[in-house]
């Protein structure tokens, strides 16, 4: 059984090819899937999952560059329509990413397939997640159509990540403090601002990236604010991948009413 590995949640593709003084961010990634002790041997594959905007190759083709930064030279383009070979080749995916455009669009797609369960399979296989934009706000607890009725514009998402994602706001992220209010007590949701980003670690932490995170935890019907500043200039080494350089930490019974069921049952367990 490969290793659970964080998810990454990008207000966009900047992080892609974002470089601190420590170098480029995203080589942290090669580094996670490098130290897995019981990955196979072989090349190193990654998916991309355009199914958010439409399956355009353009983006696509960004992917396949950000990919060839850390080495990663097979990439696969897993459409709308996935075949039985695209199947195949998420099963072993080391990098599975889900692209942005619109979340609405993207999830039905995603429920209407096997990819929703696959996706799933993905991460308790001990493949990293990516979530780009509407890719970030569908591996959370829920998202939402463009007109944001509450409650009757709100959907079920993939659940993986134990919050609510918004991404891009650049006010009060009023609607995303409306929605943690709306999915219950113990919830809560994370803003992160363009060029910014989020990990969610296995041990249920979450990091900022490059740009401080927003976060809104509702409990005893009390929204509390607060926020989550990344370690400075945003990369940190893999030597240094403790609890110190981590935001907030979800208590395992606060994930346990928050409304999650994707949780790998080895991790409940430690």
């Amino acid at each position: 059984m490969r290793t659970i590995k964080p998810i990454f949640l990008f207000a966009d593709s900047q992080i892609l090819f974002w470089q601190s003084k420590n170098g480029l961010y995203i080589d942290r990634i090669r580094k996670i899937i490098d130290s897995d002790p019981d990955r196979p041997e072989g090349v190193l594959t990654a998916a991309y999952i355009g199914a958010s905007n439409g399956d355009k190759s353009e983006y696509y083709d960004i992917f396949v560059a950000a990919m060839n930064q850390i080495g990663i030279e097979t990439c696969r383009h897993i459409r709308s329509k996935p075949t039985t070979h695209d199947y195949s080749f998420l099963r072993t995916a080391d990098l599975v990413l889900l692209a942005g455009g619109s979340t609405v669009k993207g999830w039905n797609v995603f429920k209407n397939t096997e990819l929703q369960q696959r996706v799933v399979d993905c991460y308790h296989n001990g493949a990293v997640l990516i979530g780009i934009s509407a890719g970030a706000i569908q591996l959370g607890l829920r998202g939402w159509r463009q007109t944001k009725r509450l409650p009757k514009d709100l959907f079920p998402t993939f659940q993986l990540v134990p919050a609510v994602i918004d991404v891009h706001d650049t006010a009060d992220w009023d609607y995303l403090k409306k929605v943690v209010v709306q999915v219950g007590d113990n919830n809560r949701g994370y803003g992160i601002p363009a060029g910014g980003g989020a990990a969610y670690h296995p041990d249920w932490s979450f990091e900022a990236i490059h740009h401080h995170l927003v976060e809104y935890f509702y409990t005893n019907g009390e929204v509390i604010r607060s926020l989550i500043f990344p370690k400075q200039d945003g990369a940190v080494d893999m030597e240094d991948e403790n609890e110190g350089n981590r935001g907030k930490i979800i208590r395992p019974d606060e994930v346990l009413t928050s409304g999650i069921i994707n949780i790998d049952p080895e991790i409940l367990e430690k």
